[in-house]
């Protein structure tokens, strides 16, 4: 087993034992479990990272054996300056706030107080840095009171100590310098089971596959000092893996998502990867009604290089139609805003208004992409043909991905990828059919398709070198899409091939003869069954 392994063996054994004391107090699978075990596995992270970070800014640390208790032994003006050293590369913390102060203090009195005060504190103290904010600038901290989750008031320092005993005898310090390969993967085994649709928004999490897909179709070479921004960011999944294919340092991350579960999921996956210096632009509101990033001068939104997004595709906007219609977005909604129905409001279509709100957020070299519903790509009217058809005649449609179906297992849309570029400079569109591609599995109660890796490198290469491949790509002018309607479907453009075989008259007539004979079967049984169907039908008017 490698290292690698071995490390996140030990980091998943650590959740699974989370959420096992969970459920032995009567919290698992209750709506406050996701709170309890993402945000103890934060403190861990935090205090594990800064002790990373003082073995590297004081070199007596550096091959401590027991850091922690070196760190206590430290005068006040000495820690002062380890803090001033370390700055923002991790949280600050006091003496008292380490993982084995905690645990050296578990036998007194009231320890589940002292547990929530440290956590507390953790957060007042470093609100500035790890808050999440509001549309209205209300920051949302870090941690709050667990043992609050705890109703009997007896249960709660036991509670609290069977935490402070996990964290206790597990160490992350050997993986920090692994950064995003490590810490993507444990990020989506710690929230696996809490990211499931909940609140106005679907919070489906966008697979590894067709993150990876996105991500090196839209930066095929290096940038930097690039904006991302997603409009509908969940979990950050998108965002993370393009802000990994650029590189951490050489992006600023920029989000909104309606809901307050997401955005302290993503604050927890930028922390994990490395992304601090973005913290203070992920926003809980709605996006739609209230789009939060404007630009410098303040007098229109904000405009980015690269948009992720996998938005929801249905849900009940009817409360906020008429404002959405109205004179003040009719410049972003330039398409339209459904109507609302009789019935099944649930099912209003609701990601048309995020592909036009996306379009509206690009700069002039601005690139984009966008999971949508395959119905989307040919839609003969409506507002999903006038989004088509302004993508067509402004020339920003780089290309269409048709991914295989189930390739989400919380949902059996069939799924698309947009591509956007505003300066597209090949000229040219590319329309991929990658339906037929990967393998169906079982994912707990439903089905879900995998793409291989080699399946997923196809994918990326032959739309990044623009290649025609039969059956499977094809490459179109502007002028080709206009003369089918707009239709943005691959398998409307594949050529249609007919294959002649040469015979000789001899072998035409052998065919044909086998062919008459087979029909006057054929005719003779369809005979014998209307005599027999119609005897059976006279025997039952006598009956």
């Amino acid at each position: 087993m490698t290292k690698h392994s071995v490390h996140k063996q030990k980091t998943e054994e650590l959740i699974d034992s989370l959420k096992t004391i969970c459920t032995n107090y009567g919290l698992g699978n209750g709506g406050n479990e996701y709170k309890i075990i993402t945000e103890v596995f934060l403190y861990k992270f935090l205090n594990d990272k800064f002790l990373h970070e003082a073995r590297k800014a004081d070199k007596k640390l550096n091959n401590s054996e027991n850091i922690e208790q070196d760190i206590q032994k430290m005068s006040k003006a000495d820690y002062e300056y380890l803090l001033e050293k370390i700055g923002t590369s991790a949280a600050k913390l006091k003496k008292q706030h380490f993982i084995s102060y905690l645990f050296n203090k578990q036998n007194e009195d009231d320890f589940a107080t002292l547990f929530d005060n440290t956590l507390i504190e953790i957060a007042d103290l470093n609100i500035k840095l790890f808050s999440v904010a509001t549309i209205s600038k209300e920051k949302i901290r870090l941690f709050d009171r667990i043992s609050d989750y705890i109703i009997e008031r007896n249960q709660k320092a036991p509670f609290c100590k069977a935490i402070i005993n996990k964290l206790v005898s597990f160490s992350f310090e050997p993986v920090f310098e692994e950064k995003y390969d490590f810490f993507s993967t444990i990020f989506e085994y710690l929230i696996k089971d809490y990211n499931k649709d909940s609140g106005k928004y679907a919070e489906y999490y966008t697979p590894a596959s067709v993150a990876k897909i996105m991500a090196r179709i839209l930066v095929p070479k290096p940038v930097k000092s690039v904006t991302l921004y997603d409009p509908a960011a969940g979990s950050g999944s998108l965002l993370l893996s393009l802000a990994h294919q650029i590189g951490e340092d050489k992006c600023s991350i920029y989000s909104q998502d309606i809901s307050q579960k997401s955005s302290e999921f993503l604050r927890l996956n930028l922390i994990l990867n490395n992304l601090l210096h973005s913290l203070h632009n992920v926003i809980k509101g709605n996006t739609l009604i209230s789009p939060y990033h404007i630009n410098d001068e303040k007098t229109d939104l904000k405009r980015f290089d690269y948009i992720v997004s996998n938005p929801p595709f249905k849900t009940d906007f009817s409360d906020d139609r008429e404002t959405l219609a109205s004179d003040k977005h009719k410049k972003r909604f330039f398409a339209g805003v459904p109507n609302i129905p009789n019935k099944d409001k649930d099912k209003m279509a609701i990601y048309p208004l995020f592909i036009q709100h996306i379009i509206y957020s690009l700069t002039t070299k601005g690139k984009a992409a966008i999971v949508v519903p395959t119905g989307f790509i040919t839609a003969q009217s409506g507002i999903e043909f006038k989004i088509r058809e302004n993508l067509t005649e402004n020339r920003m449609l780089r290309g269409v991905v048709s991914m295989p179906s189930n390739i989400f297992a919380t949902t059996g849309t069939n799924v698309s990828v947009l591509f956007l570029d505003r300066e597209n400079t090949r000229g040219d569109v590319v329309l991929m059919d990658a339906s037929k591609l990967g393998v169906t599995v079982k994912d707990g109660k439903n089905q879900k398709t995998v793409l291989s890796a080699e399946e997923e490198d196809l994918i990326i290469s032959t739309f990044n070198k623009h290649e025609k491949k039969e059956g499977f790509s094809v490459t179109v002018s502007y002028d080709q899409i206009k003369e089918k309607n707009y239709s943005f479907s691959a398998g409307q453009y594949f050529e249609v091939k007919i294959n002649y075989n040469d015979i000789t008259a001899k072998e035409f007539e052998t065919k044909m003869s086998t062919c008459k004979k087979s029909l006057d079967e054929l005719f003779s049984e369809s005979k014998r069954l209307e005599v027999e169907i119609k005897g059976q039908l006279s025997n039952l008017r006598y009956v």
